[in-house]
């Protein structure tokens, strides 16, 4: 069978080069344009090369949809049907049989394969299509097979292929032997068209009119580009009410769409017809559209971003990188000239990210972690990746695959966790399954495992029913509700096809949704979400994070519920689909990683030390018992954070305390290199060490009135011995004593340097300021008139004295003429009455 004659024509790829790259290389890598006939032409073309010796074709696909369309086109250039020459394996349809050279394969599969036979016995040649999207498959099933081809079978051929790839970086991850190929082809003219200015309507209404006008001004079908199938539905609403030709027909593409629906999207527009196609990126790679001859790219897609920290994935809508617009693009001109209108400026255009990142910086990588430990090499170091898993999430999927018994304590797969990946589902499912099994509630599991993969039968009144309940109930049915019959069949394949990777025989009478709760906790012990008090439909996860349901619920008022769907969100998640769980389930489930604690802790609210028993699961607190008395060092502790909280202000000052000081941090600031140094005595400091000092004198207070009854004046007495306080009270007096007799205060407290109020008259006959510290420091003396009002600051009284004194007697005799004002003040005697006696 000469098959690579079957591809001349419409097959532009140099097979003859790639057929001999092959013959002398183990690895290649093929780059050439969208629409040259990679995904078709290439596996034909070389099933019957020499090196090959008739073993089989394994070529990858990103999507099911691609996987089928591409394997029936392949087998319709042979005259055949899938199955026979050409055939493909997907999670839920196959069509191989005992001729079948090409397996055309989702990339999940070829992980299986390879897990199973690491030797690949009967293949020739592994091919990666479209690896440019970097999907965390892809890049596992790649480090795999690279893997098996260094050390069980150098023969094995690996062929890279995509439209816009980093070549020579895949070259070298696979190895000096690599062949690049890299092929330009004229191809189809496609004029390119951007938005004169940035558009601020909604999508929607933007891709509906320049389908309109598109219509109008171009010949051919159209293919649009839109982020999600919520988006295509408000478009089609918009294209409904629109002006077009009568001659147009509106189709979705989407991957929860139906087979039936998906294959009448990529068939030919009937005669005298033209069709719109509004599709996600599932139709950027390797389907051919039959009549695209119009592109309009949205610019956007939906993407799932994973958060390590919380384990909760968080679907946004970003703008696509370059390389996929340029894919994109190449969907106007495969099969005549084209145009390719982007809903985007120019210079929008150059703010695009070359690439799109890979998957596997992203991901959640419990999946991967899980495959790699089943592979024997739980870091996956010993690997060849284009970009290797990051650490932090390799690590958070390694330990919920431990909370789940996949893994033991050094990362290695436990019998259990073989079983969980030979299930071919999420480790969390996986587990819920066989955990289910053991305990009789297999039905349920598998419908819960296949409602979690599949499109929701209820999708259109989530909003106002989140419980997995009532999806159940329509499963155990035996007649199916007409609105949903579709959607739920395709949930009773999945559950059949987990039935028989049980080994068990399927009976949806025996789904008992009751146990909904209990099952999912088994597979989300993180996601265990309890009521907030005080606000239904609020809940906190057992991860720490915040959870919602939208609108008014029934489940809402549940207080123990587990959400199997949520989306991350900026500050809480919201939950899409949920189960109640009864506080005896969990106990039951968990009893384990219950633990009863005591807790002493200061609360703020009522400014008390609060003592309480707490039985735990996780974050979430499932019963509180108040203990009195408190533990008594607990409740030193929590008073200590208590006055931490307060401040120093809620202890007992009294003014001579904050001079006491003050006074010590005059010493502190002028006496430096004193031996022994003087503490500090600072608030901050004291706040700093308060278990030193004040810790042993807080037994018996639980709250902030039992503060008022401690001797503070004692309490930071301790921090002098007797010398220190000798030498304060020598170095820093509490008073000075003035000619008239009188005993005055000095005020440490009010900035750098004491300040000694006192009248003037009290001052005569004194020649100098006061002195403290060793006359270090000198007083900054504050004048008073006879009413104590201020009428001077002076830290040097003689030159007080000699330069203003007689404007200031000036002054004070005219108001206070009774009073005794002296011209020579040195000499005259002090009084503290109108005049000396």
């Amino acid at each position: 069978m000469a098959l690579a004659s079957i591809t001349d024509g419409w097959c532009r790829v140099p097979v003859a080069e790639l057929d001999t790259a092959l013959s002398s290389h183990t690895s290649a890598v093929l780059m050439a344009p969208p629409g040259a006939g990679k995904s078709t032409g290439v596996p034909l073309a070389l099933l019957d090369a020499a090196w090959l010796g008739g073993r089989k074709i394994l070529m990858l696909q990103p999507r099911r949809i691609a996987a089928r369309a591409v394997a029936s086109r392949m087998a319709s250039l042979l005259g055949e049907q899938a199955g026979e020459t050409v055939g493909y394996r997907t999670r839920m349809d196959s069509r191989v049989g005992p001729q079948t050279r090409i397996e055309v394969l989702t990339e999940g599969i070829l992980t299986r394969q390879l897990q199973h036979d690491p030797a690949l016995q009967g293949v020739g040649l592994v091919i990666f299509d479209e690896f440019h999207e970097r999907s965390l498959q892809a890049d596992l099933g790649l480090a795999l097979t690279l893997d098996a081809q260094r050390n069980l079978v150098p023969e094995l051929r690996v062929l890279v292929m995509s439209a816009t790839l980093e070549g020579e970086r895949v070259a070298a991850l696979l190895g000096d032997d690599a062949a690049v190929i890299h092929t330009q082809l004229p191809g189809h003219p496609v004029e390119t068209r951007f938005a004169a200015r940035r558009d601020e309507r909604a999508l929607p209404m933007r891709a509906a009119g320049a389908v309109i006008d598109a219509l109008h001004r171009d010949p051919g079908d159209v293919l649009v580009f839109l982020p999600g199938a919520g988006d295509i539905r408000r478009t089609q609403a918009h294209l409904q009410q629109a002006d077009m030709p009568g001659d147009v027909e509106v189709l979705g593409l989407y991957g929860e769409l139906s087979r039936e629906a998906q294959d009448q999207a990529l068939a030919p527009a009937p005669a005298g017809r033209r069709k719109v196609v509004l599709a996600t990126n599932i139709a950027e790679t390797s389907l051919t559209i039959e009549g695209v001859r119009i592109v309009i790219d949205s610019g956007l897609a939906r993407v799932s971003r994973f958060d390590a920290a919380s384990g909760m994935s968080r679907l946004v809508t970003t703008r696509i990188s370059q390389a996929s617009a340029e894919q994109r693009r190449g969907r106007a001109g495969r099969l005549a000239p084209g145009v390719c209108i982007r809903l985007w400026t120019l210079a929008e255009q150059r703010q695009m990210a070359s690439h799109a990142p890979a998957e596997i910086l992203e991901a959640d990588l419990a999946p991967l972690a899980l495959e790699l430990a089943c592979w024997g090499t739980a870091s996956g170091d010993t690997l060849s990746w284009l970009d290797a898993p990051p650490a932090a999430s390799l690590a958070q999927a390694q330990g919920l695959l431990q909370r789940l018994g996949a893994l033991d304590a050094a990362a290695r797969v436990t019998p259990h966790g073989r079983a969980m990946a030979a299930l071919g589902t999420h480790p969390r499912l996986a587990h819920m399954l066989l955990t289910a099994q053991a305990s009789g509630e297999a039905a349920t599991a598998c419908a819960l495992a296949a409602l979690l993969g599949e499109r929701d039968p209820l999708r259109g009144d989530a909003a106002r029913d989140a419980d997995v309940r009532s999806r159940l109930v329509l499963l155990a049915a035996r007649a199916l509700p007409a609105g949903q019959a579709r959607d739920l069949q395709a949930i009773r394949r999945t559950m059949a096809l987990f039935a028989r990777r049980l080994k068990m025989r399927l009976d949806a009478t025996r789904i008992n949704p009751d146990a909904a709760g209990a099952l999912l906790a088994s597979a989300y012990p993180d996601r265990i979400a309890g009521a907030r008090s005080g606000s239904q439909g609020r809940y906190l996860l057992s991860n720490g994070r915040g959870a919602f349901l939208d609108g008014a619920q029934l489940l809402a008022r549940e207080p123990w519920l587990v959400a199997a769907h949520l989306d991350a969100g900026e500050r809480e998640a919201k939950i899409h689909l949920a189960a109640a769980l009864t506080r005896e389930a969990l106990e039951e489930t968990f009893q384990a990683r219950i633990a009863s604690t005591e807790r002493v802790s200061w609360d703020t609210r009522s400014e008390a030390v609060v003592a309480v028993r707490e039985t735990r699961f996780e974050v979430l607190v499932l019963d509180t018992r108040r203990l009195d008395p408190p533990p008594p060092e607990a409740s030193v502790a929590a008073m200590l954070e208590g006055v931490r909280a307060l401040g120093l202000q809620a202890l007992p000052w009294t003014p001579a305390l904050r001079q006491w000081q003050a006074r010590i941090e005059l010493l502190r600031r002028h006496l430096p290199d004193a031996e022994p140094p003087w503490p500090d005595v600072s608030d901050a400091a004291l706040l700093e060490t308060l278990d030193g000092w004040l810790g042993r004198w807080l037994a018996g207070c639980t709250r902030r009135a039992h503060l008022a009854r401690l001797d503070l004046a004692a309490i930071l007495g301790t921090l002098l011995d007797w010398s220190a306080q000798q030498r304060l009270e020598r170095l820093a007096p509490t008073h000075v004593t003035v000619p008239s007799g009188s005993n005055i205060a000095l005020d440490y407290t009010s900035g750098e340097t004491p300040i000694l109020a006192v009248r003037l008259q009290e001052v005569f006959g004194m020649t100098e300021s006061p002195r403290v510290v060793d006359a270090r420091v000198a007083v900054l003396m504050q004048l008073l008139s006879p009413a104590r009002r201020p009428v001077q600051l002076t830290q040097d009284l003689a030159s007080f004295w000699d330069n203003t004194y007689h404007q200031v007697r000036k002054e004070l005799k005219g108001r206070y003429p009774k009073h005794y004002w002296p011209e020579n003040p040195r000499e005259a005697t002090a009084t503290r009455r109108v005049r000396p006696s």
